[in-house]
Parts: C-alpha cells; structure tokens; sequence
C-alpha cells in the first residue's frame, strides 16, 4: 500500500495570504512550496514598491474620514486622496490606486469593507468604482 505524501505548503495546507503592499490577495505558485510562510509580497513591482509613509497617511485619512461619518456611510478612495494631495488635481489623481490599495490592506487587516453597489465585494478583483465602509 503507498502512503500519500503531503508536501509543505501545498494548497490543502497553505493559511490564506495578502500581499503587504496591493492588499491583494497572493495565489499559491508550486515554486513558493518550500518557503510558503515567508513570501510577504504578490509580486515584484510590490516588493519594490513596499509600503511608503504616504501609504500609511492615505490609511491614516481613511479611518479618520469614517470616524467622521455615520455607522454606515460609506467613502470613496478619492475623498481619502484629495485630503492627502490638496486641491491640486494632479496630486491627488496619482494617489488614487495608493488609496485603493491601502483600503485593500485595511480590509485585510479587519478594519473596513469595500463596496459596490451596496454590496461587499472581494478586494482582490474589484474593479470599477468602490466605495469603503467600515467593517460590520
């Protein structure tokens, strides 16, 4: 009778992961089985990338727009940009994917949920315009 080996990291025992950058989630790739428990970024533009003090000011900005609406109301990234970036459009239409990633992270970490059309969507594949509330 042959024995069924179970591999390290393999899919069956792989804990979920979110990239520390993009707040995606990271699939699996058979090449990270040996090392599963130390890949921290999805990809290497988010290795590079990593996450900058801007990224934890637009975090920063977001909790502090919810703290300031109802139980319910929700946000958009770009009120969250335009309070980091000024009145300048430039400015604060380059941190638009930095507010959608760092809403990403926050939701990895518990603290809100993104949404579209009134629903709660998985960050990871939204795409579109979305909206973040605070988790329920």
């Amino acid at each position: 009778m042959r024995r069924q080996r179970v591999r390290s990291g393999s899919p069956h025992q792989r804990a979920d992961k979110v990239c520390g950058s993009c707040g995606r989630r990271i699939e699996w790739r058979a090449k990270w089985a040996s090392d599963w428990d130390a890949v921290r970024w999805c990809s290497d533009a988010c290795r590079a990338r990593g996450v900058r003090p801007v990224d934890r000011e637009l975090e920063a900005s977001i909790r502090s727009l919810l703290a300031g609406r109802a139980a319910d109301a929700t946000i958009c990234p770009s009120e969250a940009a335009r309070a980091i970036g000024g009145d300048d459009e430039t400015a604060w239409r380059a941190l638009m994917e930095p507010a959608r990633r760092a809403a990403r992270r926050l939701v990895a970490a518990g603290e809100v949920e993104i949404t579209q059309g009134g629903r709660v969507v998985d960050p990871s594949t939204a795409k579109g315009p979305i909206r973040v509330r605070r988790a329920r």
